[in-house]
């Protein structure tokens, strides 16, 4: 006799479970409410008018590290420590040779010293074309 409430009592449950599931189920079919439609936007539209796609005017104004090498060089920490005002320190870069200019660490540019009323600047001589960096960078 007791095999037959507990029989019962798991058929009630699986038909709970069952009832509990098609509620579930039925909801989650409902359509969304109209409130979503302004929470998610269309992507693939386009956002700006036609004709300024090109336009990179919001971007003009965001800083960049630029960076002019003229070589390096590896040296031991304790002949790093021996440097004083006067020592000198030998760079991989020859004598007359281009200097890099980097952006944020990315070589766009080389270039010659040039003084302009006691202050040192860089003429640009040559700009590296996206063509080239994309070439430096699988070598």
């Amino acid at each position: 006799m007791s095999e037959d409430i507990t029989q019962t009592i798991a058929e009630d449950d699986w038909a709970a479970a069952l009832a509990e599931q098609s509620t579930v189920t039925a909801t989650a079919s409902a359509p969304a409410p109209a409130a979503s439609a302004d929470i998610f936007k269309d992507l693939s539209a386009p956002t700006t008018p036609t004709g300024s796609a090109n336009d990179i005017d919001f971007i003009l104004d965001i800083p960049v590290l630029l960076t002019v090498e003229l070589g390096r060089t590896k040296i031991a920490i304790k002949n790093l420590l021996q440097l004083a005002q006067g020592s000198v320190v030998e760079l991989d870069g020859l004598a007359g040779e281009p200097m890099d200019v980097l952006v944020n660490g990315c070589l766009i540019a080389q270039g010659e010293v040039v003084v302009v009323n006691d202050k040192f600047g860089v003429r640009l001589t040559d700009i590296i074309t996206p063509a080239e960096r994309i070439r430096k960078l699988n070598k």
